[in-house]
């Protein structure tokens, strides 16, 4: 890829992510292979000067990995401006793909100094609080759906808004097996999910997310949220109103959409 033209795009995909404004397509030579998609998501990151409040893992249905032929799901900075507390509104655009119900993790700063490998069974002394959490994921782009994984990842990883349900102090319980809805009860619509859609389960998301993180050589000196994907898939938005986000044992989450 040309450094020039690679840099022009980030510059106005940057723009438009903190302008919230709607630009032309990039070209496909930045979606089709996710190592471009890759380059381009961390140097519009690379940008970005506005406070991190943490990370999501995206691309974490097994099935949308095979769909995508991907190998493997990615990571993406998720900014303070971008993180709401719960019942906050979200507007839309006609851009927005959907939304998304989640577990998210709050990790103590600690884990930057951790220097073993990294396990399921290590990380979890490093779990300060577990939530719910729902994800309105979108374009900053004049285009709608999904035919390669680099499509999201190249776009900040689609990620719109975030909003934190009430937060619990972290218990090792299994959440490998748990029921999931969202649903706006004003249009009458519904999903239902499961957490062991999440690339095998959250726990296993997370682990992938911190992997990522370690090998990136990313620090932070403070505590940050892992956004672990979607339990119920990609979900139409519908109609406006308030969307309600349950998860088994954790609890629920509330959006309004606008």
């Amino acid at each position: 890829m040309n450094n020039k033209n690679i840099n022009l795009t980030a510059k106005k995909l940057v723009q438009a992510f903190l302008k919230n404004k709607i630009i032309s397509p990039i070209s496909t030579q930045y979606t089709k292979k996710i190592t471009n998609a890759q380059k381009l998501r961390k140097l519009c990151e690379s940008k970005i000067k506005k406070p991190i409040i943490g990370f999501k893992a995206a691309g974490t249905g097994i099935a949308v990995l095979k769909k995508l032929k991907a190998k493997e799901p990615f990571y993406a900075t998720v900014y303070k401006h971008n993180f709401l507390k719960n019942k906050k509104s979200i507007k839309i655009n006609k851009y927005t793909l959907g939304i998304e119900l989640e577990v998210c993790y709050l990790i103590k700063k600690d884990f930057f100094n951790l220097k073993k490998f990294i396990t399921k069974k290590n990380i979890k002394k490093y779990i300060s609080h577990m939530a719910p959490c729902i994800e309105v994921v979108g374009y900053r782009q004049r285009k709608k759906g999904i035919k390669y994984l680099g499509d999201l990842c190249s776009d900040f990883g689609a990620n719109v808004k975030f909003v934190i349900g009430p937060k619990k102090k972290f218990k090792n319980i299994s959440i490998n097996n748990l029921k999931t809805n969202i649903s706006n009860k004003k249009i009458n619509q519904s999903v239902f999910g499961n957490t062991n859609t999440v690339y095998i389960n959250p726990i296993n998301s997370l682990k992938f997310v911190l992997t990522k993180l370690k090998k990136d050589k990313i620090r932070l000196n403070k505590n940050f949220y892992i956004f672990t994907g979607s339990t119920v898939g990609v979900v139409p938005i519908l109609g406006k109103g308030f969307y309600l986000g349950q998860i088994e044992k954790l609890g629920s989450v509330k959006a309004k959409i606008i």
